[in-house]
């Protein structure tokens, strides 16, 4: 069995002291992707930096106190990798991967963009540039008997289904018809699966996001951007995928939940 979890932190040094230290400690994760960690690897407490019983691989970004991703691991990886080959992304902490026994397991924090800004543009970049090192990472692991999980924060909903109000943000970023065409080439031409939907295909959500604003958490009006992109291989050995949701409001240390899928043998 594989238990594999994505969460982005939104800060890894403020979840820290809201509760990430506690749920780490209880989580029964083998593989923990972290997003938006925002910190320099000098710049975290121990507890978080090399907790005991991890292997950890931090990628931070160049620019200060923005992006980062991580990767906990309960045994040694084989080989990390930082970037995708990229002269613009490589240092902007969106990208590592790590490669355990019959599996390579990615954490990814595609750029957010924000519609008719320079944000957007880069966004676009990001995704013109990663959709074809997919489609490599695929072929490559194949031809060595691997399969891979990407797991992270996509910043974009798929479907309607993955997201609230979805008739509202049919004209910002994180739905607009260009991100998700191109997600759906994530799946139709890089040959990935939505680990969660495949589970789940008839579900509202399950949310992943949700704002701080006003009351979206208590009213579940939230975002599903948080996914396990795998290969079929791996995607057909899911036993179960869900969402860590916070009781309360008030029990967040975040404002995006875990997601967790367990993958048998």
């Amino acid at each position: 069995m594989l238990t594999v979890t994505s969460v982005n932190v939104n800060g890894l040094r403020a979840a820290a002291k809201k509760g990430f230290v506690e749920w780490l400690a209880g989580s029964s994760a083998d593989v923990v992707c972290l997003q938006e960690v925002r910190a320099e690897e000098s710049q975290l407490p121990a507890e978080v930096r090399a907790p005991e019983g991890w292997f950890t691989a931090h990628a931070p970004a160049a620019a200060k106190g923005r992006a980062g991703v991580s990767l906990y691991t309960r045994r040694e990886p084989d080989q990390v990798r930082v970037g995708f080959g990229s002269s613009e992304f490589d240092a902007a902490g969106r990208y590592i991967e790590a490669d355990l026994p019959g599996v390579t397991v990615a954490s990814l924090y595609l750029p957010s963009g924000e519609v008719g800004t320079e944000r957007q543009d880069e966004k676009l970049r990001f995704m013109g540039e990663f959709l074809p090192y997919l489609k490599e990472l695929r072929q490559r692991a194949a031809a060595d008997g691997r399969e891979v999980v990407v797991c992270g924060d996509w910043n974009i909903a798929h479907h309607e289904a993955d997201l609230k109000n979805w008739k509202a943000n049919r004209k910002n970023a994180g739905f607009l018809p260009e991100e998700r065409a191109w997600l759906t080439r994530v799946l139709d031409e890089a040959g990935y699966v939505d680990v969660v939907r495949a589970l789940h295909p008839d579900q509202e959500g399950p949310y992943s996001w949700w704002s701080y604003r006003g009351r979206a958490f208590d009213n579940d009006s939230g975002w599903r951007i948080d996914y396990q992109m795998a290969t079929p291989g791996l995607a057909d050995r899911a036993v179960k995928a869900y969402v860590e949701r916070a009781a309360t409001h008030a029990e967040r240390w975040s404002d995006h939940a875990p997601v967790t899928a367990v993958y048998g043998p």
